[in-house]
């Protein structure tokens, strides 16, 4: 009891700041909580489940297309999630890179190794001139990782781990087929 008033004979009781009910019983509590594992119509469950996976598909979809919209980015997959993976999609998108020409290169070359089937140095010198420019794309990406981390670091100031394999496989796949979206259209607006 609390005294309230101005004398010392009003005295009255203040309510207790509490939840206003019984707290329930543990078994009371826990049945409520009992959620059967396996669903009484498996059909609908399914449907539902798949229904509602969908369209976390559709919203990530969404979201790769338009990377920089502020509504659609909390729905980007995991491994897109988060300033410093923006920052290194953007200095990829920006550079030319020999990656993104290794498939085009790779397809082209192993076509004219089939047709030239019957001369063997010319084929010899087509697989030299494939592996010679895979190693041309290797040090390319190397070159690459090398100034993105320089510029991570001075934004960021860390550069947290599995940065570099994001854009070097990025570095790697051809432009107009790389999700989420390159934010600008050309080459060259390198991020700040």
């Amino acid at each position: 009891m609390t005294p309230v008033g101005d004398t010392p004979d009003e005295v009255t009781e203040q309510p207790s700041s509490g939840k206003g009910r019984a707290t329930p019983k543990r078994k009371d509590a826990q049945a409520a909580n009992k959620r059967p594992l396996v669903p009484d119509d498996r059909k609908a469950a399914r449907q539902a489940a798949r229904e509602k996976e969908r369209k976390a598909r559709d919203l990530s979809m969404a979201a790769m297309q338009n990377p920089t919209d502020p509504k659609m980015a909390r729905h980007l997959p995991p491994r897109d999630k988060g300033q410093v993976k923006a920052y290194a999609r953007d200095h990829v998108d920006a550079r030319w890179n020999l990656g993104e020409f290794f498939l085009p290169v790779a397809v082209v070359m192993l076509l004219g190794s089939f047709l030239a089937n019957q001369l063997a140095e010319l084929t010899v010198v087509l697989f030299v001139g494939m592996y010679g420019f895979l190693f041309l794309t290797i040090v390319d990406a190397v070159v690459m990782w090398r100034g993105l981390k320089k510029r991570l670091l001075a934004k960021f100031g860390e550069v947290p781990g599995g940065t570099m394999m994001y854009a070097v496989s990025r570095s790697y796949q051809i432009r107009r087929s790389r999700l989420p979206r390159p934010t600008s259209k050309k080459h060259g607006n390198f991020p700040s």
